[in-house]
């Protein structure tokens, strides 16, 4: 009886016009829309010099288009910058599989606020988005509250969510017949589809395939020490004295985990270049040249070798079209020496 009295008001002021609440496809179009602001927006950043565009940029597909990302001033990144597209569909996140797939929040939330990469309070990120009147307005469309730190992720998780790839010519059936040959060897002779399986090409998990490691991580005073700092806070043991990126070992602290990284998903593999883990092959040819080349080798002839990277390019197609927005400007209240916080 109590839920009645208390639920029955509102049901009536929805009968008779007084409430007009958005449809649920109004308010997901409102936190995309928001989220596709916040995600080109450096404001989300420490010092205002980057945004989450600046290592997963439409124009490199996604990514960055480099070997190592960029980091926050001050530091330098020590991996490759992983593609965004399909990221709803992932098992895990981060070349060392550290967070769960299913929370791209929390995913957002580590790009916001850890040292190396954004390097914003959530505090003050509230700070800033209360003073633009546009954003406290999508804030308002997209959630019915106010700028919150809880809202920012979902957002931005919401935009993420929609970067999609589209039907490839592996999907429409109409690729080449070195492709279709490609297609054969990689699941064949080639065994790639031992570990790049399943729709996105990829198994979810951690191997060590002898990928060799990139110098610069270890050479460049900015990298190297902020993977040594990244390593200290993972609570790698030894953290001082190890010589290469100990990949999944930083979450499991297995020593068989040393230099295993998660299998990469191979949907637009032909514009998400460089690959690996620390971007060491700049080119899809010297990534099967690689595996063709390890002691245990594959085996596989130049024409082969052309058909397998033929079906490899064969798995991207059309990339999602996301209008880049223009961030709205501060804006001062005329009487913010008398307006109370």
């Amino acid at each position: 009886m109590f839920a009645v009295v208390i639920f029955l008001p509102v049901a009536l002021l929805l009968l008779n016009g007084f409430v007009n609440p958005q449809s649920e496809e109004d308010n997901n179009e409102a936190l995309i829309d928001l989220g596709r602001y916040l995600f080109f927006d450096p404001r989300l950043s420490g010092d205002g010099s980057m945004s989450c565009s600046t290592c997963h940029s439409p124009e490199f597909a996604w990514t960055d288009g480099e070997a190592l990302s960029e980091a926050y001033p001050g530091s330098d990144g020590f991996r490759n910058a992983k593609s965004l597209l399909n990221v709803s569909r992932n098992a895990s996140f981060y070349w060392d599989g550290r967070l769960v797939g299913s929370d791209v929040e929390t995913l957002v939330r580590d790009g916001i606020t850890e040292t190396h990469f954004l390097n914003l309070d959530g505090r003050l990120l509230l700070e800033r988005m209360k003073q633009v009147p546009e954003y406290v307005q999508m804030y308002q469309d997209a959630l019915g509250s106010e700028p919150s730190f809880g809202g920012t992720l979902k957002a931005i998780a919401a935009f993420q969510n929609t970067l999609t790839t589209g039907d490839s010519p592996y999907d429409l059936g109409t690729m080449s017949e070195s492709g279709e040959r490609g297609r054969q060897l990689f699941e064949g002779k080639a065994a790639c589809s031992s570990c790049h399986s399943d729709s996105d090409f990829t198994d979810g998990m951690a191997h060590n395939t002898g990928v060799p490691e990139n110098v610069a991580v270890f050479e460049e005073p900015l990298r190297h020490a902020t993977y040594r700092a990244f390593i200290k806070n993972m609570g790698v043991p030894g953290y001082m004295q190890t010589r290469r990126d100990v990949g999944r070992f930083i979450v499991t602290k297995n020593y068989d985990d040393v230099g295993a990284f998660i299998t990469p998903g191979l949907r637009q593999v032909a514009d998400t270049g460089p690959y690996m883990h620390n971007g060491v092959f700049s080119t899809l040819q010297e990534v099967v040249l690689f595996y063709n080349n390890r002691g245990d080798g594959l085996d596989l002839s130049d024409t082969e070798l052309d058909d397998l990277v033929a079906f490899l390019e064969s798995l991207s197609g059309a990339l999602p079209e996301v209008k880049i927005p223009e961030p709205p400007p501060y804006q001062a209240m005329k009487n913010w020496r008398e307006a109370r916080n």
